[in-house]
């Protein structure tokens, strides 16, 4: 466990700013993925403001539900009245729904972020600074049959260690009375067994110090316990390239049809990820990787992200789904009382025997916390397995918070379900212009997106996007087919093809034509598109609402004169797709192409070559841009939402067609 103190940085910060300290361990906290995953743990600072009288009022800026230590600022803390957390902390009954009222009341700011749940057991810690993790080598120990004994070996008197409780207002209690007398002073810390640990002091760095240490030394005892390395599981990535083992077609087309399978049965289309990782490989040639994934997750928290266990997928993953809705649906029966609604029966990880670890989610943000938090999750078991045994706690308990209807409300309370969430989408010539305006467009409404262009550029351009960018050829037949599967790998299958590489060659007559140039024209602008199409087919019969866009041309229906080689390739592209669209319709497969015309902000309109086109006519640079029947400025944007609205449901009844985006052409018209 890394110390990651330093002393310039947080000198500057706590001069900017009353919370510069709070923000700054914050964040170095949350950068570790072995302390923190994805919006868990949470941290306090009390201090005082100056309210609107000139009073001074103590407060406790605790970290606003649903905020990240990683990335938090100043803002995610709302300032709550110290004095009236302290006095609820005094009650000896307060139901979930009140508490989280009496948490808003308690703001200073109305508009303020709501507060943690757990800001009143934060109150009634007596230090200034107070920190909270689920950090994985303490929970790992505590998951183990002797786990609350090998605790207070470790730790002796320096730590309080106290059972596992829900938490929120009962923890605080819990708290409360398990302190009673206690002189905080001797204490560096406080461990909620199968949960995590706080520490705290009046000093920033003390606190923070205290957490490393008390994490580094679990850390250590596993290690000569379980022979294990300190760090349990990967660092926190999007890439699941690196040490995979190559995946064959026939299973990547199982992916995609247990995809299909989860879709229909949670009622929409969701992404799945096939791990192949060293460390995914590995878990999945365990005999009992089946049996352990049954037993429970690292922490209760991770229930409301992953579900309180896991599925088992053979030779026939879609029959694993099957098994595990029947385990599920009998667990909610047996844990259900008449005030719940039951979530859908849908795994969200589960061990593919042989393979790798699959992971199930309703979109590319929510697939990588899935993801973050399995990885973590299997290796602490291993880890425990190696020690003893791997113990999470009773189901009961673990249902209790799935169904908490504060976690509940939180996951619920964000924006409605994008329009495209949970669909994925291939688009080729991604790095720029048209290509790049279509992936754009496709993110902002929610799809997981496929960016492939022979440009390295590509990655750079949709940098911290979510985006599985491959730079590639795409007439290169083996190297297409790969990023291809990359990308059912990565996803799970494919919903939307964009099929947009392409490039205008040198104006040459007939007369003059080179092979090569019309050849290598044919092989992109033609042949191409073919060979992804070919390979994409089989993926997309098992998409939801399949449907593909060709990106042909205007010199379609009205080509001109020194453009053969350029005409001829986009008239053969646009035929394909009228085939196309009538072989694949009894698969529900949408085909349908577009003709963009005169679209000036892609990177082959220099300014200079703006002004050379029109001056040849006669015309100024803004007359040229918009010399159509509609005298309007035709730009990738623009194509690209004719592209998302064939891809979408308003042409849900629509195949085999041509439709221009061109501002109206005289001789198209």
């Amino acid at each position: 466990m890394k110390n990651r103190w330093d002393q310039a940085r947080a000198d500057a910060l706590a001069a900017e700013s009353p919370l510069g300290l709070r923000v700054y361990t914050s964040n170095l906290l949350g950068a570790d993925a072995d302390l923190v995953l994805h919006g868990g743990g949470n941290t306090s600072l009390k201090g005082q403001v100056t309210d609107l009288f000139g009073e001074a009022v103590p407060v406790l800026y605790v970290k606003g539900s649903g905020w990240d230590l990683r990335s938090i600022q100043a803002a995610g803390f709302p300032a709550v009245r110290l004095a009236h957390l302290e006095r609820l902390g005094r009650l000896e009954a307060l139901s979930d729904s009140e508490m989280m009222r009496q948490l808003r009341l308690g703001l200073l700011d109305p508009g303020a972020p709501t507060p943690s749940v757990e800001a009143i057991l934060h109150a009634l810690i007596p230090c200034r600074y107070v920190d909270h993790t689920h950090a994985d080598a303490v929970v790992t120990l505590s998951n183990t049959p002797d786990g609350e004994s090998r605790l207070r070996e470790l730790y002796g008197d320096e730590v309080l260690i106290l059972p596992y409780t829900m938490p929120g207002f009962i923890l605080a209690r819990q708290v409360a009375e398990a302190t009673r007398g206690v002189d905080w002073s001797r204490l560096r810390g406080m461990v909620l067994l199968h949960h995590g640990i706080f520490t705290f002091a009046d000093e920033a760095r003390q606190s923070y110090d205290n957490m490393i240490d008390l994490v580094e030394r679990a850390e250590q005892a596993l290690l000569r316990l379980a022979g294990a390395p300190a760090r349990l599981a990967p660092t926190r990535t999007d890439d699941v390239k690196g040490g995979t083992a190559s995946v064959d077609f026939t299973a990547l087309l199982r992916l995609s049809e247990l995809r299909r399978a989860a879709g229909e049965i949670c009622g929409d289309a969701l992404l799945v990820q096939l791990d192949t990782s060293t460390a995914a490989t590995d878990f999945a040639g365990r005999a009992d990787a089946a049996e352990l994934i049954g037993r429970g997750p690292l922490t209760p928290d991770h229930t409301i992200h992953a579900k309180p266990f896991g599925a088992v997928f053979g030779a026939d993953p879609s029959a694993g789904l099957q098994t595990f809705r029947q385990d599920y649906e009998s667990y909610f029966q047996d844990h259900a009382g008449p005030e719940h609604t039951a979530l859908d029966p849908v795994p969200r990880y589960g061990v593919w025997s042989g393979r790798g670890m699959v992971y199930l989610a309703a979109n590319a943000k929510r697939l990588g916390i899935v993801r973050d938090i399995t990885r973590h999750t299997v290796a602490a078991m291993q880890r425990a397995e190696a020690i003893a045994a791997w113990q999470s706690l009773p189901r009961r308990e673990l249902f209790a918070v799935e169904y908490w209807e504060l976690e509940q409300a939180k996951l619920k309370g964000g924006a409605s379900r994008a329009p495209l969430a949970g669909r994925v989408a291939l688009v080729t010539g991604a790095a720029s212009g048209i290509g790049r305006a279509c992936v754009d467009a496709l993110l902002a409404r929610g799809a997981a997106v496929v960016a492939l262009d022979l440009n390295p550029a590509v990655t750079e351009a949709f940098a911290g996007a979510g985006v599985l960018t491959v730079p590639v050829d795409v007439t290169d037949r083996e190297a297409l087919e790969a990023a291809l599967a990359q990308a059912v790998q990565r996803f799970g299958g494919l919903d939307m093809l964009v099929s947009n590489a392409g490039s205008f060659p040198p104006s040459m007559a007939l007369e003059a034509m080179e092979d090569e140039v019309w050849q290598a024209s044919l092989e992109l602008n033609l042949t191409a598109h073919m060979r992804l199409l070919r390979a994409a087919i089989p993926f997309l019969r098992s998409g939801f609402d399949p449907a593909v866009v060709m990106v042909a041309s205007k010199n379609v229906p009205a080509p001109g004169p020194g453009a053969a080689a350029y005409s001829v390739a986009k008239a053969g592209l646009t035929q394909l797709a009228r085939v196309a669209a009538l072989e694949l319709g009894e698969h529900g497969i949408r085909i349908n192409t577009v003709h963009p015309n005169a679209v000036y902000d892609t990177a082959i309109w220099t300014d200079e070559v703006l002004a050379e086109r029109a001056g040849r006519y006669g015309l100024s640079v803004a007359e040229y841009r918009s010399a159509n029947v509609l005298k309007t400025e035709i730009l990738a944007r623009d194509v690209a939402a004719g592209v998302i609205a064939l891809l979408g449901p308003a042409f849900a009844r629509t195949t085999g067609a041509q439709v221009p985006i061109d501002g109206g052409n005289e001789r198209v018209i």
